[in-house]
């Protein structure tokens, strides 16, 4: 994260004598990236961090992927995924996946377990509802328009809260997912030409106790391939012999945080912009874009939606979660609506939008962007709330 901070209490000194109210010491934890060459905090701990009773290997609940084969432009209904009596981790529906990235879309109305993912950073993105994420680094509300960083191996379970169940877009990564390095200065300050600054970021503010024994925390990890194309991850149950949420203090530049799409200020032209002004997060081999409402093309000739563009390197997914796309109107898509546009095939907006756009100065429309640099696969629970007829909306024919 580009800038530090410090919660509860810490020595002055690091790796110097902390010491608790009996005289014992707090056990330290030092959390870093990429060894000890990148972004790290640490956390004081009232038990040691490495105390486990018990480890078992754990299924979770099963999916798989297939190419997008026909190759085509493909409309997924998430809101056809509505069956709540899940949580927000075991209880995901994969849609969208390749090697470096997983996207899910989840209903959530039940806490999740105690959970760390140790293969890379996550992003959620928050399309309703509410969610405490709670963490051993404190606990962080956020709610509708929030996205929310994650970083690996952070011991975390994520709560709805309210009344409503929490809808929830989540993308998993291989590696580490943060702003993009064109925002940052070398020290990582966002620089004046930055969407967003350190004043839009909320972190913990406070340290999470909970005092208990014998927690289960499921761990989902790097392991060997079984078979040729499969996913090598595997999950281990652990059983800590306290609960990990014991920290009285930590500071660093690492820790879960969060950033509202409503205060990410768009980056507007004469003629219309290409996608990377949008840009958000990045992650290894795709980025993250948000679409907001904002004031469009002010050029007097402009054309205020997408021209027709073809992204020879990189699939490009679409998640609608407010407003009005223009340039989608009459294809079905709707809130909640995801679309996959795939390289090799040219996509733009619907026919009649480039004419209905012109004159227009504002666009109401709020979507999530992933473009990803190696092909997405479809998985099971995407296929099943395909839309079916979305490819041929261009040509107004039936397949």
């Amino acid at each position: 994260m580009p800038y530090y901070r410090s919660v509860g209490e810490v020595p002055r000194k690091r790796h110097t004598q902390f010491r608790q109210p009996d005289g014992s010491l707090y056990a330290e934890e030092l959390m870093g990236q990429e060894g000890f060459s990148s972004d790290s905090s640490l956390l004081y701990h009232r038990h040691l961090p490495t105390a486990i009773v018990a480890a078992d290997e754990f299924t979770p609940p099963a999916w798989s992927r297939v190419p997008n084969l026909p190759l085509k432009p493909r409309h997924l209904r998430t809101h056809k995924l509505d069956a709540c009596g899940a949580d927000p981790v075991l209880g995901r529906q994969y849609l969208l996946a390749n090697d470096d990235v997983r996207i899910a879309y989840v209903v959530a109305d039940r806490p999740s377990p105690l959970y760390r993912n140790a293969i890379g950073d996550e992003c959620l993105y928050v399309e309703s509802g509410a969610v405490r994420v709670e963490s051993t680094f404190g606990a962080l509300g956020v709610t509708a328009g929030d996205y929310v960083i994650i970083p690996t191996s952070v011991v975390h379970r994520l709560v709805p809260v309210g009344d409503e169940p929490a809808r929830l877009l989540t993308v998993e990564a291989t590696g580490h997912i943060g702003p993009p390095k064109r925002y940052l200065s070398v020290r990582g300050q966002f620089l004046e030409h930055s969407p967003y600054c350190e004043r839009d970021v909320r972190g913990p503010g406070e340290p999470l106790l909970i005092d208990e024994e014998d927690v289960e925390v499921y761990v989902r990890h790097r392991s060997r391939a079984s078979r040729p194309g499969a996913s090598a991850t595997a999950w281990t149950r652990y059983i800590y012999a306290h609960h990990p949420f014991d920290v009285v203090g930590w500071d660093g530049h690492l820790y879960p945080w969060a950033f509202s799409i409503h205060d990410f200020e768009p980056i507007t032209g004469r003629v219309h912009q290409p996608p990377p002004v949008h840009q958000t997060f990045q992650g290894p081999n795709f980025v993250i874009c948000s679409f907001v409402p904002r004031k469009v093309d002010y050029h007097p000739q402009a054309i205020p939606v997408p021209y027709n563009h073809h992204n020879v390197d990189s699939d490009e997914m679409l998640f609608y979660t407010g407003g009005n796309y223009e340039a989608r109107r009459g294809s079905g898509i709707e809130q909640g609506s995801i679309s996959l546009h795939p390289a090799g095939f040219t996509h733009g907006p619907q026919p009649g939008a480039a004419e209905r756009a012109i004159g227009a100065d504002y666009f109401d429309e709020l979507a999530v962007m992933v473009d990803t640099f190696r092909p997405l696969d479809l998985c099971d629970p995407g296929l099943s709330c395909e839309d079916p007829g979305y490819a041929w909306t261009w040509s107004g024919r039936t397949a």
